[in-house]
């Protein structure tokens, strides 16, 4: 599908610029910037929805991890050393 845009002169002229001597044509450059600025949209507003759905979740149930407890847990992990099983406790409403 062929889709048209216009974009301002100076943008024009720094993508020329940083697709010279390269094997890359504008519009290739454009097409992949695009592409990676979906990619991450997509991503953020999944990763917004997830938030949204864990608060609900949490709303319902009270139940959650200590930030601190976690953040203990994860270091201990990243350096190689056993950790206990978090504990999920309940927490005031």
């Amino acid at each position: 599908m062929a889709t048209s845009i216009k974009l301002p002169e100076d943008l024009k002229k720094r993508v020329a610029r940083v697709v010279k001597d390269t094997e890359q044509s504008a519009h290739a450059f454009m097409v992949e910037a695009i592409r990676q600025e979906t990619d991450r949209a997509e991503k953020r507003r999944a990763f917004v929805a997830d938030a949204y759905a864990a608060r609900a979740d949490f709303g319902k149930s009270g139940k959650g991890y200590a930030l601190a407890e976690v953040k203990a847990h994860y270091r201990a992990k990243l350096q190689g050393r056993r950790t206990r099983k978090l504990k999920l406790r309940s927490w005031p409403r």
